[in-house]
């Protein structure tokens, strides 16, 4: 199997356990009795160490260590999908659990964007697009195994799900030694200047940096609350957890559309336009999910959700690579995905504690207000493309 094949076979198996594992657990906390306002607490958890830690395995990668990050972390999921498939008692357990998780997550992401950013730089657009068309693939997989798996029960067998989740990781074990040597000695000119340095750019690069940074994070946080709090309006409806499956896969399958297509469309209307127009429309579905609707309805306003979603991740990857100095790729992506963490524990949590008092339909319109204002805030950011 040839290295792009392997990275493509690798990103749909890291995002399948991934988006098995976090609806999982929100399914298993509300088994175990915990209250629906504190389950955002459990997409928080999975962002927290690698909030910490992004940077600095991102300036590992740029030392030429891309091989060990992916190996240690599916090393870390496989080890976390055993612990919380025997020791997920309460909600302490499944927060800890997912923690593992997470950073193995991200050691496993950014060794993943690494490759990509080598293997496509003359074509950043095309590169990423299918990178993250091979992850949506896999994020369009999982809703299914839920819906399988659960058939018409509202909640569905955990303890199977969490089995697969394990099984899937051992899987990306397996095929991590097809791609770890990629990568292994290619270091850029910048590869060994300190973190500061590596940091240092003009004003300008900065400012299409933080706006490109700015847009992942609301962007990745609302796929997440769409994940963590979907199946609770279900149950909440009392729709069974196949039909929450199914829809899920909608989101993931419209995703898997714009990607595959996402060169061409960048072309036409242009990378930088392309970011903000994408999150309008992704805000205005987003808020809409929170009227009571059918599901066919439901499954409209998902698909443009998921269409408008899928754009933001791989343009924001093909910005910041095309402004980041050589050899501070990995460290930028990294710093990328840091903020990409941020959201993602900082906006579940916050949003948690209003969950009692708006119902968890208002969550969603409070993210589709949120997207609204970071595709203002890009707009003014990001540099218009050369």
């Amino acid at each position: 199997m040839r290295a792009p094949a392997a990275l493509l076979c690798h990103s749909f198996l890291l995002q399948l356990a991934a988006y098995i594992v976090r609806p999982t657990s929100a399914y298993r906390a509300i088994e175990l009795g915990v209250d629906p306002s504190l389950v955002g607490l459990i997409a928080a958890s999975f962002a927290l160490i690698p909030l910490v830690v992004a940077v600095a395995i991102g300036r590992w990668n740029d030392r030429g260590h891309v091989g060990p990050s992916l190996a240690i972390g599916g090393a870390l999921m496989a080890g976390a999908g055993l612990g919380i498939h025997l020791w997920s008692k309460g909600l302490t357990s499944l927060l800890i659990w997912n923690a593992v998780v997470g950073l193995g997550h991200l050691l496993a992401v950014v060794g993943q964007q690494t490759l990509v950013a080598q293997l496509g730089r003359e074509r950043l657009d095309s590169a990423f697009g299918t990178y993250t068309f091979a992850a949506s693939l896999g994020q369009a997989a999982a809703p299914l195994v839920l819906a399988a798996v659960g058939g018409s029960a509202v909640l569905p067998d955990t303890r199977l799900l969490f089995a697969i989740y394990t099984g899937t990781c051992v899987v990306l074990l397996v095929v991590t030694p097809l791609l770890s040597h990629a990568g292994k000695e290619d270091r850029g000119p910048g590869g060994d200047q300190s973190l500061r340095s590596a940091l240092r750019v003009p004003r300008a690069t900065r400012r299409t940096m933080t706006g490109a940074m700015l847009l992942s994070m609301l962007v990745l946080a609302a796929i997440d609350l769409i994940q963590v709090y979907l199946p609770a309006l279900g149950v909440e409806r009392e729709i069974p957890s196949a039909t929450i499956g199914v829809l899920l896969a909608v989101r993931a399958a419209a995703t898997m559309a714009s990607r595959l297509g996402l060169a061409r469309l960048a072309a036409r209307v242009g990378r930088t336009r392309l970011t903000y127009i994408s999150t309008i429309a992704a805000g205005a579905a987003v808020g809409a999910l929170a009227a009571p609707a059918p599901v066919v309805v439901s499954g409209a306003l998902l698909a443009v959700a998921g269409f408008a979603l899928g754009i933001g991740q791989p343009l924001s990857m093909a910005i910041v690579t095309a402004a980041a100095p050589p050899g501070t790729t990995s460290t930028w992506l990294a710093l990328r995905l840091s903020g990409n963490r941020v959201g993602q524990s900082l906006v579940p949590a916050a949003l948690s504690a209003f969950t009692a008092g708006i119902g968890t339909g208002g969550i969603f319109v409070i993210t589709g207000i949120g997207l609204l204002g970071t595709a203002a805030t890009a707009r003014i950011l990001i540099a218009d493309d050369p």
